[in-house]
């Protein structure tokens, strides 16, 4: 089967057993990516990118992303905000685009600490629990603060960052599984919660619930190739697992299918 259309990230949820489960949107087809590992896969970049905000067609990206130069200045998608949470002005009433902000900025957000490369802290929306974790690879995950808007929950992070990574390295993510880790997320939780000022401690919440993610990938991941479009038009391989946004392929390489959305490409899945 060959088909083209635009990338998109995947949507990744759990099943019943907390085994994750990846869809992939493209035109109007939802493909079932997890049906295709060890299967034959092939991706082809046809020259062409869309911004992924308002879908005009680019010629370069922006911060590493397919947005056009509009969108970047102009757009909510794009404001610093989402990129720096603690930065974000809209409960002062200030915004690109005030009603937006109250959908996504003017919510409740959770700060949580998560086993992905490492132990890492980190911040979401509510309704995007459990799939920023998925996102990020996390094996495990704990709520450890909910706050009614996005900058307290920046505020929080930013606090926390001294003592805790709050970025991914994906190499290490690909390699790690939950018998690598010896943390407590528990123990850690209530470690984070005992560093926070009074002020910040008030946001502090009881579910204790640990998340758990078993991810469709080989019991051992050889340390993979960064695949960039930018570099090579095409890659071909067995699929052999996926975890985070990445598709994992046999021949050591990983295509992260998040940092190419907005690009067109042809796939060809093989029929066995």
């Amino acid at each position: 089967m060959k088909i083209e259309g635009v990338l998109s990230k995947m949507k990744g949820m759990p099943d019943g057993n907390n085994n994750v489960r990846y869809n992939l949107h493209f035109n109007d087809a939802v493909i079932d990516m997890n049906s295709h590992i060890g299967k034959e896969l092939q991706f082809t970049f046809l020259n062409e990118m869309f911004c992924t905000i308002c879908g005009v067609k680019i010629k370069h990206t922006y911060a590493g992303k397919a947005i056009c130069r509009n969108c970047y200045h102009t757009a909510p998608e794009a404001e610093e905000c989402l990129f720096y949470p603690e930065k974000c002005k809209a409960h002062l009433g200030i915004a690109r685009d005030i009603k937006w902000s109250e959908e996504h900025c003017l919510i409740p957000h959770y700060v949580y600490l998560a086993l992905s490369s490492g132990l890492k802290v980190g911040v979401t929306r509510h309704h995007q629990i459990p799939v920023r974790w998925i996102d990020q690879g996390a094996i495990k995950a704990v709520k450890i603060a909910r706050t009614p808007n996005r900058h307290i929950a920046g505020v929080i992070e930013v606090f926390l960052k001294d003592f805790f990574a709050d970025k991914t390295n994906w190499k290490q993510m690909m390699a790690v599984s939950s018998g690598d880790f010896s943390i407590n997320l528990s123990d850690e939780k209530k470690r984070a919660l005992d560093l926070l000022p009074t002020e910040l401690k008030k946001y502090s919440i009881d579910d204790d619930e640990i998340y758990e993610f078993n991810y469709p990938v080989p019991e051992v991941i050889p340390s993979p190739a960064y695949f960039s479009f930018e570099k090579e038009k095409s890659i071909k391989g067995i699929l052999s697992g996926i975890k985070g946004q990445y598709l994992i392929f046999d021949n050591g390489k990983a295509l992260n299918m998040n940092n190419f959305s907005g690009y067109k490409v042809e796939i060809k899945f093989s029929e066995s």
